[in-house]
């Protein structure tokens, strides 16, 4: 019989046991188990690996889906993320708001900035502009280097960003913490936008570069911390790094910050080797 391997682990004991009903029910052997004050999800078979990773990532995301409680019902249990009502209401998505509050401030931030402009109020896009190194030694203006990834340009712009962001923003604050987080968007933004600065000059702008950052190191973790559980469909991870290629191939609508995303990337990458290195644990 083969010896039991960890897949990813959780805080709490619920989530565990809904996803290990949830891989039974898909044909995938998987137990929970209780160790160092983490709980766990095993595989028994090492071939499943692939799979139940792609499954534990959605999980993460998107716990409170029916299709989990309902595979521990068809399997005789009962099992429960929290105690609030799972169904999308005023109250639901609130508390989901103040459960990640750096990713909702952001997120929160990066909108205000762009209605505003949309009803004819720049000061923050002048506020929040990047601007060359030898002004800002003169200025002082240190923020203006953070600034940019606050900034977008077309609804098409925000959106993606946006959505990319409360995805895995949302899991790295939650499974890491709101300070691993602020470290990871702050590290991201000044490089990327550095980078961009150096290579194209200041006009530029997008939470971009911290995206490709929360994909590295998503991406990174789940390579090297596996039981961390921050984990990325292999298929995402493959459509984002093409769409970085086909950014530099210049054959899109839009002019593309494409520093910005590489440096993002790589700071990204980076920022999970270090943390794997010297954080023993989670939280």
């Amino acid at each position: 019989m083969s010896m039991p391997f960890l897949l990813v682990s959780f805080n709490q004991e619920r989530a565990a046991r809904l996803l290990t009903n949830y891989l039974n029910s898909q044909g995938i052997v998987a137990q929970y188990s209780f160790h160092s004050g983490e709980h766990a999800v095993q595989l028994l078979n090492e071939s499943d690996k692939d799979v139940a990773s792609d499954i534990a990532s959605e999980f993460i995301q998107f716990p409170q889906d029916k299709k989990y409680q309902q595979a521990a019902w068809d399997s005789g249990q009962t099992v429960t993320l929290s105690d609030r009502n799972s169904g999308v209401s005023l109250n639901g998505m609130w508390q989901q708001l103040r459960d990640i509050p750096v990713t909702t401030s952001i997120l929160l931030t990066c909108l205000l900035v762009y209605l505003l402009a949309m009803v004819g109020f720049f000061w923050p896009y002048k506020v929040l502009a990047i601007e060359p190194l030898p002004q800002l030694l003169e200025n002082h203006q240190w923020w203006r280097l953070i600034g940019p990834a606050l900034i977008h340009f077309s609804v098409l712009h925000i959106v993606f960003n946006l959505l990319w962001w409360w995805t895995l923003g949302g899991q790295i604050e939650r499974l890491l913490g709101r300070a691993t987080l602020v470290m990871l968007f702050l590290f991201s933004a000044l490089l990327s936008n550095i980078g961009q600065l150096l290579v194209s000059g200041e006009n530029f702008g997008g939470l971009s570069g911290v995206v490709y950052a929360l994909v590295g190191c998503v991406w990174w973790l789940g390579w090297l911390r596996p039981s961390w559980g921050l984990m990325m469909p292999k298929p995402l991870i493959g459509f984002l790094l093409v769409w970085l290629v086909v950014g530099y191939a210049d054959i899109l609508w839009v002019s593309m910050a494409n520093t910005a995303h590489t440096v993002g990337l790589i700071s990204g990458c980076v920022f999970a080797f270090i943390l794997s290195r010297f954080t023993s644990k989670k939280g």
